[in-house]
């Protein structure tokens, strides 16, 4: 099915284009002109559309190269259905168009963009009035904010499908005089001015999904949050380290120090220790910050700002959710992709999934950067890992081309969020922490203490030395780095039991505190998200997704240390 949209120049019709069209849309001309045109594919309700952008127009039968090539090309078979797209604000000289279309004979659909914009004015428009005087659908549409889009998209579908069932008529002649005496005429039937109204709904939505304010605003948000997050873990930790401390040397005092059954407490007491007084202090206000943002509704506004972002590196912003499910677990954000309808959507949007710092990395980037440097140069990592992600996309994109439709996206309006909920998501998130991993966390802890008493660890360093030297790293970071593998917090915990203190800044440098959490940050996902991409992808895709994120930390690892030595 063919869609074609128009409308007058200025009219939010490109705004609208762009919001569904997808990284691939494509610049053609019509045949035999320079006159050009813009199309691409979007998908609605599981099937695709081609959606064409036709050059702005006034009027049809101006003469205009560019509005003759628009009617011929609205006349001609190809087209299933007419999107005129109308200023709601200036609906006097867009219905002098729509009349127009209307003697095509084809399903058309007046959407009136800009609906809150009329609003403001004092505009109150009657939609349902208008429509049966017309006899075409007419539907409201706020294009820059994605407002009324996948409606619209959906009334063009069914539109299309009913026009397939009857015959179509011809062509009708028009007078371009008559059209615009009626149009000011339904103007002053169905349009009425009241008090201009601002809601503060719209008025924040100006500001936080503005083209350039938006984005400052969002960096903003994140560095606040991290600021919050980082805040809290910098009270909480110390004083829960230190009871820990006294705890253990308490239940250690009746054995003999250094025997099998000492070291084998010690370990299991640190695991302990760790998933109290490291994980949690920064994983708990993160969750609960992130609820927060959920239930405000601005996370589908971050999808909204984020969109143009990945269709820069090959994928449309569907692909955003993943993501921001990353941020929690990169589990669910790998089964999250199986709402992308493409193969190589999934592959590429997995891969990516997998290298967002999910909330086990997030412990470590703030219990080793954020608690020892600061939160500024936390914050440094994470812009880093959106740069890498978008890097990577771009590669992948290029090396794995197809057409990808565009996304249709709705923005919900604000809610005020409930505490119960936010708590409730939090603990719902935090619950996997407490049930799966930490057990493994205790268990992981008490392995590697039997393998420092027994001297079996240095195996294990020397496995992966070639890479930690390069790195500039301790030798005893090889085993964390592996254990890591099963949970992400496990290469935080076993690294102060590896190093032989809680006190990081002791026995490594700024410099190797920062490259540690790098590389950490990017490599092999968790054995949980490992299995899920063999699952969703198949072993093939799960192994080439792990060698790449291995190569991808180590150079990230190996830019941020020569960054940090200049």
């Amino acid at each position: 099915m063919k869609v074609a949209l128009i409308g007058l120049p200025n009219c939010g019709k490109s705004t609208l284009f762009n919001q569904v069209a997808g990284y691939k849309a494509e610049t053609g001309n019509f045949s035999g002109t320079t006159v050009k045109f813009t199309e691409s594919r979007v998908r609605v309700a599981g099937k695709v559309i081609d959606l064409v952008d036709l050059p702005g127009a006034y009027t049809l039968q101006s003469g205009s190269p560019a509005e003759l090539e628009a009617s011929r090309y609205l006349d001609s078979q190809d087209v299933d259905v007419i999107i005129n797209v109308a200023d709601a604000t200036q609906l006097a000289s867009a219905l002098s168009l729509t009349f127009e279309l209307i003697s095509f004979q084809k399903p058309l659909i007046l959407a009136l963009n800009m609906v809150d914009e009329a609003a403001r004015m004092g505009l109150h428009i009657d939609g349902e009035g208008l429509a049966r005087e017309l006899g075409i659908p007419v539907l409201p549409l706020v294009a820059s904010k994605g407002r009324g889009v996948k409606g619209l998209f959906i009334m063009a579908l069914e539109e299309g499908k009913k026009d397939e069932r009857e015959e179509k008529g011809q062509n009708q002649e028009w007078n371009a005089e008559e059209g615009h005496r009626q149009a000011i005429e339904l103007t002053k039937k169905f349009v009425t001015q009241g008090e201009r109204f601002s809601s503060w709904r719209d008025r924040l939505d100006d500001v936080l999904l503005h083209p350039v304010w938006g984005y400052a605003i969002l960096l903003s948000i994140l560095f606040l949050f991290f600021q919050a997050v980082y805040g809290i873990g910098k009270l909480t930790e110390p004083p829960l380290l230190a009871f820990f401390d006294a705890v253990t040397k308490g239940v250690l005092a009746p054995f003999t120090q250094g025997s099998l059954v000492a070291e084998l407490i010690l370990g299991i007491l640190q695991g302990i220790a760790a998933g109290i007084a490291i994980v949690l202090p920064y994983l708990l206000p993160f969750l609960l910050g992130l609820g927060l943002l959920e239930d405000i509704g601005y996370l589908p506004r971050i999808a909204f700002l984020m969109d143009a972002l990945m269709h820069r590196i090959g994928l449309h912003g569907k692909a955003i959710v993943p993501f921001i499910l990353g941020y929690g677990c990169n589990v669910p954000a790998v089964m999250s992709t199986r709402t992308l309808e493409e193969p190589r959507d999934r592959y590429i949007a997995a891969a990516l999934a997998t290298l967002v710092p999910c909330a086990a990395r997030l412990a470590v980037v703030f219990g080793l950067v954020a608690f020892y440097l600061g939160s500024v140069a936390a914050l440094g990592l994470y812009l880093l890992n959106i740069f890498v992600i978008a890097l990577t996309g771009r590669i992948l994109s290029n090396l794995l081309p197809d057409v990808t439709p565009g996304l249709i996206l709705e923005m919900p309006t604000y809610r005020v969020p409930t505490l119960k909920n936010v708590f409730n998501k939090a603990w719902f998130r935090m619950r996997e922490f407490v049930v799966e991993a930490w057990p493994i966390l205790i268990a992981g802890s008490a392995v590697l203490a039997l393998l420092n008493y027994f001297g079996f660890a240095y195996i294990f360093n020397y496995l992966v030395r070639p890479i930690t030297w390069m790195m500039g790293l301790p030798v005893e970071v090889g085993v964390p780095l592996i254990f890591g593998i099963l949970r992400k917090e496990l290469s935080l915990v076993m690294l102060s039991q590896a190093l032989g203190t809680a006190d990081f800044s002791a026995a490594m440098t700024s410099t190797q505190m920062v490259v540690y959490a790098t590389f950490v940050m990017f490599y092999l996902p968790c054995l949980a998200t490992l299995s899920v991409l063999k699952r969703e992808l198949g072993t093939r895709a799960m192994l080439s997704i792990s060698a790449l994120t291995v190569l991808i930390a180590f150079l990230a690892a190996m830019f941020v240390r020569g960054l940090m030595l200049l």
